[in-house]
């Protein structure tokens, strides 16, 4: 049977298949039913999901991108992170409100409290009207009527420091002590800081070129004399009133004090210059009083230049006690600070001018008193100035074949102080005798131990580790080694069990060869002769010269606390100048610094040494 397909084609239907419309009319019925209830039952799935069919809620989830999870477990890890931040916090901030103790900073070492005293020396040899902050009870205002009562002078030349024992203002080796002082200045500023003395030293420092621009015409660019002396010492001529006949107090003296002016005299003029160079790097913050240094300089130098002349000629008063053997290491000395104060290259041609050099002694490797570094021989302290040049800017061409060769003469130098070397000898109890037993050694200890503290800071500041002697390989530890041998040694580490600085411990001299300190400070007035029974008298000083530096022991270690010898018992300008820089030196100071030595401030006004590079060419644009 046929019948026709509504798609096209024909419909057969079988027998088989065959139904009555009522048989097919039920079947159609059901099938309509059971998509009725299946569709219900769909519909609730999806209506409800299946969480509803189990009676349970619907979970939240939080995507945070790299996963999802729970909302819950989400928010208790967040509240718990919070909540811990919120209690470290509060117990940070409690620390920091509730007043804790901080741990007491570690004990000054032995050189720092030997600092503080040695400072001391040079407020008790103030000339002049006296600051009310000096710290001296028995000092006061003295040299008032300094230049102005000469007839000669005519001018004023209040102020400046009394050499030693005396009251003469002896110009050339004050101002190679305000040279030395700023050169400490320069090189461990953030040290005098950390300890509060820089003002101090700097007020020293102050003190002394102040009246240095007194002693010519410093607002002047050319010059033809300079003050080299006030006061006289020279007894030779009879027992009349001067400051070594007399025994007085500085601020009773009635006697004339005489000034003394020379006309030709370079190294008193080189070593000025050089004082208000170094000063002027110390007071650059102060640009005015730097400027007026570096004018004052600029004239010395010159005139020291063109007017050849040593300032102690033979039978001069000035020769008898700082007798100067030549002044060609003084034009090194000062041509060196010049540079360094004003860049001008023209200062440090003349500083390493071989013929220079070779006139200031720097090839004399066999004389006995090579590399001592003194008020009158400034060659060695000028050669470890001029390495630290070569250390740290390397000028190069034309100035290095010199500055090698003192770079090559300064490492002998630091060999020449060991004792396996045996440059010069030691006493048994372990102090170099570079004046060779000659009394009055510790000035020169003094300097030798911070020169040797000194380049042992500046290798270390370039990375070089140390030294050659020869074949022979030092560390710069050595050098310390040997500078704190020294000066352990005049602090009390002898075998007079005796401190050679006044003040510093237990055991120090007490009749030290000084007028002030020897006469009480009781209102009588001593005369010329007055005085006299002072300095015979057995008893201690009734008055404490802190921190004066004594001239020393002699050759076998022995010492006499004498007041009339002053082989032993008299302090200078210089020596303690030498002591504080060597102090400075050792001195285990927390600055904060990774270096001792301030690398650069020397070179505040050295220009580039090579031209600057152009800047590179700007990006190309299309």
């Amino acid at each position: 049977m046929f019948g026709r397909d509504p798609w096209g084609g024909t419909l057969e239907i079988s027998n088989a298949d065959s139904a009555t419309d009522d048989d097919r009319s039920r079947d159609l019925d059901r099938g309509a039913m059971m998509r009725h209830q299946l569709d219900e039952t769909q519909q609730s799935w999806l209506l409800a999901g299946p969480g509803d069919q189990a009676g349970k809620k619907k979970k939240k989830y939080v995507d945070i991108g790299c996963m999802v999870i729970d909302r819950k477990i989400f928010m208790w890890t967040v509240g718990t992170i919070l909540g811990v931040g919120l209690f470290i916090g509060f117990v940070m901030m409690i620390v920091k409100l509730v007043p804790h103790k901080k741990p007491p900073p570690p004990p000054p070492d032995q050189y720092t409290l030997a600092l503080h005293k040695a400072l001391m020396f040079f407020n008790a040899q103030r000339s002049g009207p006296l600051p009310k902050h000096n710290g001296v009870s028995w000092r006061g205002n003295s040299g008032m009527k300094d230049g102005l009562s000469d007839s000669t002078a005519k001018k004023s030349l209040v102020g400046g420091f009394y050499d030693a024992g005396d009251a003469i203002k002896f110009n050339f080796p004050m101002a190679w002590s305000m040279t030395m002082l700023s050169w400490t200045v320069i090189e461990y500023r953030a040290k005098y800081e950390a300890i509060g003395e820089l003002d101090h030293v700097k007020e020293i420092i102050k003190w002394g070129t102040d009246y240095m621009l007194k002693t010519f015409n410093s607002s002047a660019d050319t010059i033809d004399r300079i003050v080299a002396q006030v006061g006289q010492g020279d007894t030779s001529k009879g027992p009349s009133p001067n400051d070594h006949y007399c025994w007085m107090r500085p601020e009773d003296i009635d006697y004339k004090r005489p000034v003394i002016e020379c006309h030709s005299c370079s190294d008193l003029a080189a070593e000025m210059a050089a004082a208000l160079a170094a000063a002027s790097i110390v007071f650059k913050d102060s640009k005015t009083y730097s400027d007026k240094l570096v004018h004052g300089a600029k004239a010395l130098y010159k005139f020291g230049r063109l007017q050849r002349g040593r300032y102690s000629p033979n039978g001069s008063d000035q020769s008898l006690f700082y007798n100067s053997t030549s002044y060609w290491d003084e034009f090194v000395w000062g041509g060196a600070w010049m540079y360094f104060a004003t860049g001008n290259t023209s200062y440090l041609t003349v500083a390493t001018a071989p013929g220079m050099a070779k006139h200031a002694g720097a090839f004399w490797l066999g004389s006995p008193n090579y590399g001592v570094f003194t008020w009158d021989d400034k060659l060695p302290g000028s050669q470890v100035l001029l390495s630290r040049l070569r250390l740290f800017l390397s000028p190069g061409y034309p100035y290095e074949e010199i500055l090698r060769t003192f770079h090559n003469q300064t490492d002998n130098v630091m060999c020449s102080y060991l004792p396996v070397y045996n440059s010069f000898n030691f006493t048994k109890g372990g102090l170099i005798q570079l004046n060779h037993g000659r009394p009055q050694p510790l000035q020169y200890v003094v300097n030798a131990a911070f020169l040797a503290s000194l380049y042992a800071d500046y290798l270390d500041t370039a990375d070089t580790p140390g030294w050659y002697c020869g074949p022979n390989f030092y560390k710069t530890d050595v050098l310390r080694k040997f500078a704190k041998s020294q000066i352990d040694y005049i602090l009390g580490k002898n075998p007079q069990k005796m401190s050679y600085v006044v003040g510093y411990g237990k055991k120090y001299p007490k009749r030290v060869h000084h007028r002030g300190a020897s006469i009480p400070h009781n209102g009588v007035h001593y005369g010329c002769k007055g005085g006299f029974k002072w300095r015979e008298s057995k008893k201690a000083n009734p008055n404490i010269l802190v921190g004066a530096m004594v001239a020393g022991p002699d050759r076998h270690d022995g010492f006499k606390d004498i007041r009339t010898n002053y082989n032993y018992t008299e302090p200078t300008l210089a020596a303690n100048a030498g002591l504080v820089a060597a102090l400075i030196s050792l001195a285990d100071i927390d600055t904060g610094s990774r270096t001792s030595v301030d690398k650069n401030t020397i070179f505040s006004a050295v220009p580039p040494m090579f031209p600057t590079p152009p800047p590179p060419p700007s990006a190309w644009k299309p």
